[in-house]
């Protein structure tokens, strides 16, 4: 009886095993179709979901218990599952959203009004992996950063409407990071296009801190940093070491510099490391990990004691803004918009996904850093908050913040699958 049913377990895995190198293969074979410009699929109907209903009602409800300044009134734009990551499309009222599953979402709004009309899957005929990231270039080429892949799709936000889409390859896959060192661990990418008109994309550490014997390795490669390269994916080079795992980046628009957030180290305990908000102002600079997280060590502690020996990186560069530990800093943008009072120009949103192993929970917020003399950041405040309800039960996890063309400013959210608009009108 036990050899039967081991024979039948067997020939299971035997079969799953060929079904997934046959959707592998029609995967490839789609990619190669739609970079030739042919047709990957036949069937031109996208599913749309659902934007009205007892879903969409109760989030609007659970929106009831945010808090914002005087003025200010949050509400649902878009019931997107997953939600992750935003890019606002440049020439049109729509935006797309990447999630940390298959799919890239498309969201429009085809009435110009105060919440978007259609969401559905961008590109079905092709089979992404954890594409969290999304960004434009200049010339308004859509760029997925995928796990192990970035793809570029050229006038995305005019050719979406059915399956097959222009696509390129930035890097194929199993080019980011070497395929022994993927991991299901810090695998969610994020993409920006600098003035410079290259591609920058973070890549996280596939561990909570690195071992001993790969920290030579991930530097060299720009794991646990951000690389940047042409957009054709050539040129590449480490642009910024010693990052444990940033999953946001964002230009400063008045000087080209690039800032991000970067995700403290877990099994410190409660008290620390702090999340961090940190400036690049050249190119190669470290900012001290996996020696330092924010001003504490990690090196040598409960979390990486075999790294007890490793030497204190010389010129580490220190955040500009040290948040609470366990909140998750992710998303984050400079706010180019004017709908908002003059406090807020030119500052950094910041959204802040939450803890999942602190004793008490934290975070699920959104916090405004000002901008002192365009290079500097001023103390960060909360903004809104309240996606936690009075138990500590979270009813949202914000995971990034987008500018609007009219000056609102969106959020996502992949806990409940939604994406939110904040607006203002004087009080």
């Amino acid at each position: 009886m036990n050899q039967n049913r081991t024979a039948a377990v067997r020939r299971l895995a035997f079969a799953a095993m060929l079904a997934c190198a046959a959707t592998a293969a029609q995967a490839q074979a789609n990619l190669d179709k739609l970079k030739q410009m042919k047709v990957a699929t036949t069937d031109l109907n996208i599913p749309l979901v659902p934007q009205t209903g007892k879903n969409a009602d109760a989030i609007r409800a659970n929106l009831k218990r945010v808090k914002l300044p005087p003025g200010f009134s949050i509400d649902l734009y878009a019931i997107v599952p997953d939600a992750r990551h935003m890019a606002v499309a440049p020439s049109t009222n729509m935006l797309f959203v990447g999630t940390r599953k298959t799919t890239v979402w498309a969201v429009t709004n085809r009435n110009s009004g105060d919440v978007a009309t259609e969401v559905k899957s961008f590109a079905p005929s092709l089979k992404f992996t954890n594409p969290n990231g999304v960004c434009w270039t200049k010339d308004g080429l859509l760029v997925v950063a995928e796990h192990n892949r970035v793809l570029m799709f050229p006038a995305a936000e005019f050719f979406y409407e059915g399956p097959d889409v222009a696509v390129g390859e930035v890097v194929a896959q199993g080019g980011l990071v070497p395929v022994e060192d993927e991991s299901y661990n810090h695998g969610a990418r994020t993409c920006r296009v600098g003035a410079d008109g290259k591609l920058y994309v973070t890549l996280g550490q596939p561990f909570n801190v690195p071992p001993a014997e790969k920290i030579k390795a991930f530097r060299e490669r720009g794991i646990g940093g951000i690389v940047r390269m042409d957009m054709d994916g050539s040129k590449r080079e480490v642009f910024a070491v010693g990052v444990r795992n940033s999953v946001g980046q964002d230009f400063n628009p008045k000087d080209g510099t690039l800032w991000f957030t970067d995700n403290q180290t877990d099994g410190m305990g409660d008290g620390g490391p702090p999340g961090e908000l940190n400036h690049v102002t050249k190119m190669g600079q470290d900012f001290g990990y996996p020696y330092w997280n924010g001003h504490m060590r990690v090196s040598g502690t409960a979390a990486a004691p075999d790294l007890k020996d490793l030497p204190e990186p010389k010129g580490a560069i220190f955040p500009q803004v040290e948040f609470p530990p366990h909140q998750a800093q992710l998303g984050m943008t400079f706010y180019s918009g004017k709908m908002f009072p003059e406090k807020y120009r030119g500052g950094m949103f910041v959204a802040s996904h939450g803890s999942w192993n602190s004793t008490v929970p934290t975070g699920a917020l959104i916090n405004f850093v000002p901008l002192v003399n365009n290079d500097k950041a001023g103390a960060s405040e909360v903004f809104a908050d309240g996606f936690r309800d009075e138990n500590g039960v979270y009813r949202g996890r914000p995971v990034d913040v987008a500018v609007m063309k009219d000056g609102s400013l969106l959020i996502s959210d992949d806990f409940a699958g939604a994406i939110y608009r904040v607006t203002y009108a004087a009080p």
